[in-house]
């Protein structure tokens, strides 16, 4: 059976290490131009590089997003930068606009090229459209359901299909947005979304201005726009057998402990079905692990059922926060048995914490003594990015991450 490729995010050079160590067999990212991310920092042509260095070394893919809806000014250049990609030796590029799709053909016949979510492909007769004109993969409208992408794969077999299954929800169809533009001149589909959907809402009747009324009967208004995130951990098996090739997790512009957790929780998972060992309990002990970092309540969008209002966040668009993500290890002495840690968050001596790497589990470990690279110990690490030194007696790994609940 061909396995389900895992794909993450990477708004960084950072965040793109983490998920490939954690467990991701693709990354998708933007470059300075043409993506629809600009809040994420993205990659000039260096990084890009070392991106592409990093993710072939480890036998891993690597596909950059231009799937912005452009105008004739954006265009400007765009030769040039394709060409730069394919001498990057990018794995594939996303697109949505077929200005931008043939542009490429033209440029490099070879290249894969992936349809965007952003052109809201939901029925066969459009995907076998653009499979004629040689795109490799559709990324598949989010408004689809199960039975829908079984009825697609089934039409279009040799049609790589790719679905959003974690990650923040968009309240337009397949994120082609208006609203910000019309109501603070960010342009979501050139990448700019201000997150409108997130705004608290009344109602104001055209003849009394200044009159606003809660659209429900809270005297706070309400966000009748703010979809819950969506997860889709509870239902791997459902959504392998359903003929999707790709699953992809929203979120570049999250932290790297995001990245790491999600994707690892994802790929215990997706390992865990291949092997026969994939159940209930599984599957709600890594939703736990993913309620461990930041997030909003959690919905199936439309792949069980069309969305209803409890799929929605009526009271705030505020997140989810239990934990929080305090450091990372950068080494461990097995003689003297001391992790080297390099601070995120504040951590104090006599913290308790836990520690993970890409496996499952994780380890419990008291803060028991901090020593600071001057060989002084130290009651608390509070600056950005401080190193200590921690007695371990458990062993961890280079790169592992350390957690600290919120009390």
């Amino acid at each position: 059976m061909k396995k389900i490729e895992l794909l993450a995010p990477a708004g960084d050079l950072d965040k793109l290490k983490m998920a490939i160590d954690y467990g991701a067999d693709a990354i998708y990212l933007a470059g300075e131009a043409y993506g629809l991310r600009t809040a994420s920092k993205n990659f000039t042509d260096e990084k890009m590089k070392e991106a592409v260095e990093y993710v072939h070394e480890r036998n891993k893919k690597i596909y950059v997003t231009m799937n912005i809806v452009p105008h004739d000014l954006d265009l400007v250049g765009i030769e040039e930068y394709v060409q730069k990609l394919v001498k990057l030796k990018i794995d594939a590029l996303i697109i949505s606009d077929p200005g931008i799709f043939s542009v490429i053909k033209d440029i490099a016949p070879e290249m894969e090229v992936h349809l965007s979510t952003q052109a809201s492909a939901t029925n066969s007769l459009t995907i076998k459209f653009w499979k004629e004109l040689g795109m490799k993969r559709i990324v598949l409208a989010r408004e689809l359901s199960l039975e829908e992408i079984r009825k697609i794969k089934d039409a279009v077999p040799d049609v790589d299909l790719e679905a959003f299954v974690h990650g923040a929800m968009c309240i337009s169809y397949s994120g082609r947005c208006l609203l910000s533009n019309y109501m603070t001149g960010r342009d979501a589909n050139r990448g700019d979304c201000a997150q409108a959907c997130r705004w608290k809402y009344r109602l104001v009747e055209e003849k009394r201005p200044n009159e606003y009324y809660p659209i429900v009967e809270e005297d706070g208004g309400t966000f009748i726009f703010n979809s819950k995130d969506l997860c889709m951990i509870e239902y791997i098996p459902q959504l392998i057998e359903s003929g999707i090739d790709s699953f992809k997790i929203e979120g570049r512009v999250k932290s790297q402990y995001y990245v790491a957790t999600v994707i690892r929780s994802y790929r215990i998972a997706t390992d865990a079905y291949y092997r026969g060992e994939y159940t209930a309990e599984l599957a709600q002990r890594l939703l736990n692990e993913i309620k461990k970092v930041s997030y909003r309540d959690f919905t199936q969008g439309f792949f069980l059922k069309k969305p209803n209002e409890e799929d929605q966040l009526y009271e705030n668009s505020s997140y989810i926060r239990d934990y929080d993500f305090v450091g990372i290890v950068l080494d461990y002495d097995k003689e003297k048995k001391m992790a080297k840690i390099e601070q995120r968050n504040r951590i104090f001596k006599g913290d308790e914490v836990e520690i993970f790497g890409p496996e499952d589990g994780f380890k419990i470990c008291n803060i028991s003594q901090m020593i600071n690279e001057k060989g002084e110990e130290i009651e608390v690490a509070n600056h950005a990015r401080e190193v200590f030194f921690v007695p371990l007696e458990e062993e961890v790994n280079r790169g592992d991450l350390i957690r600290k609940k919120i009390s």
